[in-house]
């Protein structure tokens, strides 16, 4: 029988943290003065770091690289694409990574750059780490539980497999009005649509308001487009009439939804990805603005997330690091 600690700390192991590039932004202005002055290089490691590593470089005026090319000796500059310079100018080195989990990536870096160790003064930040990795690097911005999202590597993200996808607007682009006539035009947008959001991992449900009877051109081009799914979820309507009277977009999707035990839907259209989240109580990436939406989740959600009784979360929280502790020692 599950305690109530363990109860609350198994809400909470299932709240969804998610970060975009204005976030990403935001931490890094708030907490600028973390990092000394004194930096003569800042190195990201790709492809995520190169993100961060580039606006610290901004703010903190400093030249930065890649990894790879700071070991062979190139940093970047304004007017061409990489110069070399002298070890003798370089000495204390700031190396950049968006976050740090297990602490593996980070290990693998060290080791990289372990033939150099001696030639400089190395650092290393992460901008969002996972409680109890606070100490794997010398500076980091915020505290960010698993799981979680990034907007700048989402498309890559394993539990996809537990995400569900629309196409127009997200896989592909819209069709435009005068290609939308539900005939030869339209037939030949889904063949041809330029694609947006290609994932490099596999996708558990695409969901899209698209008519059953357009089931073969969509899965020529999901195939083209090197898609890789396990469901394909239409609109068993006749035609775009019924379509628009029925107008069950965020219905229909959010049905999907719900139907499997999906922690993530992508959706192109702002006013859907609300009505998305309004029906299904799940979070939904819009990728109009790349905000996740989570202003409508159950009572259960908003108690996992802080939203209500913060202080069950807070107690949830320092129960689980507890718990971590002890396993690791």
């Amino acid at each position: 029988m599950l305690t109530f600690h363990n109860l609350i700390l198994k809400f909470i192991l299932k709240i969804m943290e998610y970060r975009n590039i204005a976030d990403l932004n935001k931490i890094i202005l708030k907490r600028l003065s973390i990092l000394p002055r004194d930096f003569d290089l800042i190195v990201g490691v790709p492809r995520s770091g190169m993100l961060p590593a580039n606006l610290l470089a901004l703010y903190l005026n400093r030249p930065y690289t890649d990894i790879d090319s700071f070991l062979n000796g190139h940093i970047y500059k304004a007017g061409a694409r990489s110069q070399f310079f002298d070890k003798k100018d370089f000495k204390k080195i700031l190396v950049v990574d968006d976050s740090v989990a297990s602490g593996s990536a980070l290990n693998e870096v060290k080791e990289k750059l372990q033939s150099v160790s001696s030639d400089f003064d190395i650092k290393y930040c992460a901008v969002y780490v996972i409680p109890g990795k606070e100490k794997v690097v010398d500076y980091y911005f915020e505290v960010v539980p698993l799981p979680r999202y990034f907007q700048w590597n989402f498309l890559n993200h394993t539990s996809l497999e537990k995400a569900c996808f629309d196409i127009d607007g997200v896989l592909c682009v819209d069709p435009l009005p005068e290609q939308n006539d539900d005939g030869e035009k339209y037939r030949d947008f889904i063949l041809h649509a330029a694609p947006l959001f290609i994932p490099g991992s596999k996708i558990g449900t695409i969901v899209t308001s698209r008519l059953e009877k357009y089931r073969k051109e969509t899965e020529i081009w999901l195939k083209e487009n090197n898609v890789k799914y396990d469901e394909l979820v239409m609109l068993d309507l006749p035609d775009m009439a019924a379509r628009q009277k029925a107008n069950s977009h965020g219905t229909h999707k959010a049905k999907a939804y719900n139907s499997k035990p999906h922690v993530l839907f992508v959706e192109s259209e702002l006013a859907q990805a609300i009505e998305i989240n309004r029906i299904s109580k799940k979070p939904v990436l819009c990728t109009e603005n790349f905000e996740m939406i989570f202003d409508s989740q159950s009572a259960l959600y908003n108690l996992k997330s802080g939203k209500y009784l913060p202080f069950l979360r807070k107690y949830a929280l320092k129960v689980r690091n507890k718990i971590r502790k002890y396993k690791s020692n």
